[in-house]
């Protein structure tokens, strides 16, 4: 199975690097007070459960309210007034259940909010809540990467990866001048894979490993302790109280909620891989009365259901910018629209830390170079899935809208440059993966060949894998196009590599 594995690698990456980037394919208000005061203190019940002594307080009063009362003649009118009371109005309350349902925590949970509101909630929401609920959301308590997982990202798929995001960081520590300190930040890291290996690969070269400080952007407390264990961690004590340290360099390692708990003032690497698509969006569709936002619902049997707004809703602001963005052309083509308001935000805050402290960040995500039209998918166990089928089993992730990073980045910072997106392949092609992976195929067995011109193409390919042999279900599918990478870095540092 070596026979002329690296000759074939050769007549593979033109193939498989080239190419143009393209544009790739593939509240309301809780209802009014005073209703709810109506309807709690009036609904007190007109009879008691056994029949009243005579001797009963509240049977006199009912009996009060409704028998007839004589009133005080006024001089020869002599009239008898009477009071009746109208009950109709009354709130009844339903009678209780004690069925038992066989709905989740985070699906009761989520219905509980839309009764709450007496109507719909955004699809941004519905996402947040099923994705890091901080009881129950997908990837708060569990592991989801991996083959035993529900998805496999290119770390998982291959050592090279990280390898080649860490000649970046390299490269572009070079162009800041060689700081002696830098942070290197990491999004959403998963188990940790890609700066472990990324670590690794940059192991000797020591004055760039002893520069870094390690902080990790991350939610989930299952993943925290993955990834302390994959960067091989370890507590010190020092004269302050206690640290981490990653054995893999020596460097310390800090776990923070979001990127503002990140300490500013010293120049940053920023990576942030498959982040941006798992970050909650709002879907609009055109209507006969404009743009209305796609929202989740409650149908007549308790499931859930995608209906249209039938006010405007807040989030019209973010629409309204995003369509400035575009041409009347490309505007003109589409019936479904997709903005994304965190990544609006998060890539501001990413250009303002960049513009003050200096560095860069390197953004790499499935998505489009311009609007993105209906992309939101439900992946559970390697297998696309109903979106609203039993919320929390599934991860939930839309294409990533590159255009709209691009404008968010130059209209925060005048001291930031935007280069790309180019395609995965392009990106990892020009670091030199394919002289890497000719390299380790020099010294391997036949079993670690056949896993590196594997994950060679789910890297850089397009499309099925052409050597494939295995069964026709396992066929290694290339991520080469369907990826982009774009770099956001401070003017003063020039133009990163490999987007010159």
């Amino acid at each position: 199975m070596l026979r002329g594995s690296a000759a074939l690698l050769r007549r593979l990456a033109p193939r498989v690097l080239g190419g143009g980037c393209g544009n790739t394919t593939h509240r309301r208000l809780p209802p009014p007070i005073a209703p709810f005061l109506h309807a709690r203190f009036l609904s007190a019940p007109t009879t008691s459960s056994s029949p009243p002594s005579s001797s009963s307080a509240a049977g006199h009063d009912e009996e009060a309210e409704d028998r007839e009362l004589p009133k005080i003649s006024n001089g020869d009118a002599g009239a008898l007034l009477s009071i009746s009371v109208d009950r109709s109005g009354l709130y009844n309350p339903p009678e209780h259940s004690h069925e038992s349902s066989s709905d989740s925590e985070l699906v009761k949970h989520i219905k509980s909010i839309i009764k709450f509101r007496s109507g719909p909630i955004s699809i941004a929401e519905y996402m947040e809540e099923v994705l890091t609920n901080p009881q129950s959301g997908f990837y708060i308590n569990r592991d989801v990467f991996g083959e035993s997982g529900d998805f496999i990202t290119s770390p998982e798929v291959s050592q090279m990866f990280g390898e080649m995001i860490g000649v970046w960081a390299m490269c572009l520590w070079e162009q800041m001048g060689k700081p002696a300190k830098v942070n290197l930040t990491e999004l959403g890291p998963g188990r940790g894979t890609l700066l472990a290996d990324l670590l690794r690969g940059s192991a000797k070269f020591f004055n760039f490993t002893k520069a870094l400080s390690i902080n990790l952007v991350e939610c989930s407390p299952t993943l925290q302790k993955l990834q302390y264990n994959t960067l091989k961690c370890e507590d010190e004590h020092v004269d302050d109280g206690k640290r981490t340290v990653s054995k893999l360099c020596g460097a310390p390692v800090c776990w923070h909620a979001s990127l503002e708990q990140v300490p500013s003032g010293s120049p940053t690497i920023i990576i942030a891989h498959e982040f941006y698509d798992a970050l909650p969006i709002h879907q609009f569709q055109k209507a006969s009365r404009g743009w209305c936002e796609k929202m989740v619902d409650l149908a007549e049997d308790s499931s859930f259901r995608f209906v249209l707004s039938p006010h405007p809703t807040p989030s019209l602001i973010y629409l309204t910018k995003r369509c400035g963005w575009a041409s009347s052309e490309e505007l003109e083509k589409i019936e479904h629209i997709e903005v994304c308001p965190k990544a609006m935000e998060l890539t501001e805050q990413i250009a303002d830390r960049i513009s003050s402290d200096g560095g860069g960040a390197l953004i790499i995500d499935y998505g489009k170079n311009g609007i993105v039209s209906d992309s939101l998918q439900a992946i559970r166990k390697h297998k696309f899935v109903d979106i609203l089928d039993d919320p929390g089993s599934a991860d939930l992730s839309a294409y990533v809208d590159f255009a709209s990073i691009k404008h968010s980045a130059e209209e925060a910072s005048d001291d930031i440059s935007v280069h790309g997106p180019m395609t995965q392949s392009q990106f990892l092609g020009s670091l030199g993966i394919n002289f890497r992976v000719e390299a380790l195929l020099q010294n391997c067995t036949e079993e670690q060949a056949e896993s590196l011109r594997t994950g060679y193409w789910q890297l850089v390919g397009d499309g099925e894998a052409p050597f494939w042999e295995g069964p026709e279900d396992q066929t290694p599918i290339g991520m080469g196009t369907r990826y982009l990478a774009m770099a956001i870095v401070n003017k003063k540092q020039g133009t990163p590599i490999p987007f010159e």
